[in-house]
Order: structure tokens, then sequence, then C-alpha cells
């Protein structure tokens, strides 16, 4: 997969719907929405996931490395094509899909890509506190930011579940990594 511009190169006519494709459970629930969406209203979808060189932009900018870039680009547009055979085994039928791999800050090549009056930008909802706490929110960006309607997916029932079982799992561990609790229905007597 190339990476042709965002300048509306995708679709010369029509309503678009932009959706942010990573990979995740919440970008593969958002991409499956976004396609039901582009059914129902006749619509194309442009998937589109962002990637940054290794290191950022500005560490790109300090050692650059055109055939590593190359390979960044490559490795994003795998990613992409991977993430569409994980959520519909390819592309998608009856429903007209472009997808591209763009180099940028994701909130920030989404909200450029869905710069047209008829366009509904369609994001995950995102992680939950502490994944925000260490990255700012996609999906908060868009919002305050995008120049057409937003549609956000909440996280799908299996994303949550995972959380949860993450989140209860590690206060048990020990300080060796170690579960120091007997699962479940297991006594621990002899």
């Amino acid at each position: 997969m190339a990476e042709p511009g965002i300048d509306g190169a995708a679709v010369a006519h029509g309503r678009r719907i932009v959706v942010g494709v990573g990979g995740s459970l919440g970008s593969l629930a958002a991409l499956h929405r976004a396609v039901a969406e582009a059914a129902r209203t006749d619509a194309e979808v442009l998937a589109v996931l962002a990637w940054a060189p290794q290191g950022g932009e500005h560490g790109y900018r300090l050692a650059p490395c055109p055939p590593l870039l190359s390979l960044w680009r490559d490795a994003a547009a795998h990613r992409l094509a991977q993430a569409l055979d994980d959520a519909f085994g390819g592309m998608p039928a009856g429903v007209r899909l472009t997808a591209e791999a763009v180099r940028g800050d994701t909130g920030e090549v989404l909200v450029r890509t869905a710069d047209r009056a008829g366009d509904l930008l369609v994001v995950g909802a995102g992680g939950g506190l502490l994944h925000r706490g260490l990255r700012p929110s996609v999906t908060a960006y868009c919002v305050r930011r995008a120049l057409c309607p937003v549609l956000t997916v909440p996280r799908p029932a299996l994303q949550q579940d995972l959380a949860e079982l993450h989140r209860r799992g590690r206060r048990h561990l020990g300080p060796d990594g170690w579960h120091r609790r007997p699962p479940v229905g297991l006594t621990g007597s002899r």
C-alpha cells in the first residue's frame, strides 16, 4: 500500500467516512461501525492508519535515514492491511473502501483527512485512565478539532473484560511476578 496524499484523492464525489485504524480492538470496532454506516448511507470509507518514525519526528530530523523511513512506512502499510484482514478477512464486500497509511500524529492526521463538509470521522473511544495519562487522547483531540461530525465508538466488551482481568491479575502478583493466590476453585489444601 503506497502512501497517497490526504488531499482528497481518495474520493472525488459523495459522502466520505474517515476512520482511524491502528489494529487495537477499539479501532477494529470503529472500522466495523464505519463500514456499517457506509453500507447504510452509500458512503465511501477511508481507513487511515497514522504512523511516525521510531523515536518520533524530532529524532528522525536529528538522524535521518531514508532506508529506515521506507521500512517504517512499509510496516505501517502492513499493519493497516493486517487490521483490515483481522476485521473482515480482507476488504469488506459491498462497500467502497480505500486504505491509507499516513505519516504524522494520529489526531492531526485524522482531523486533516476528514476535512470536507460532508465527512464523518469515526474513532474508537480509546484506552482507560492509565493509557490517557501516558498519552494524549486521540478521541478528545478529534472531538475538539474536527470540522466535521465525529462518531466515537465505545470500547468493545471484550476489550473492557481484558482490561478488568489485567487489573485484577496485577493486584495478586508478588514482587517476583508470580501469583500469590490460588486460582478460583482451588483451595490449596492436600
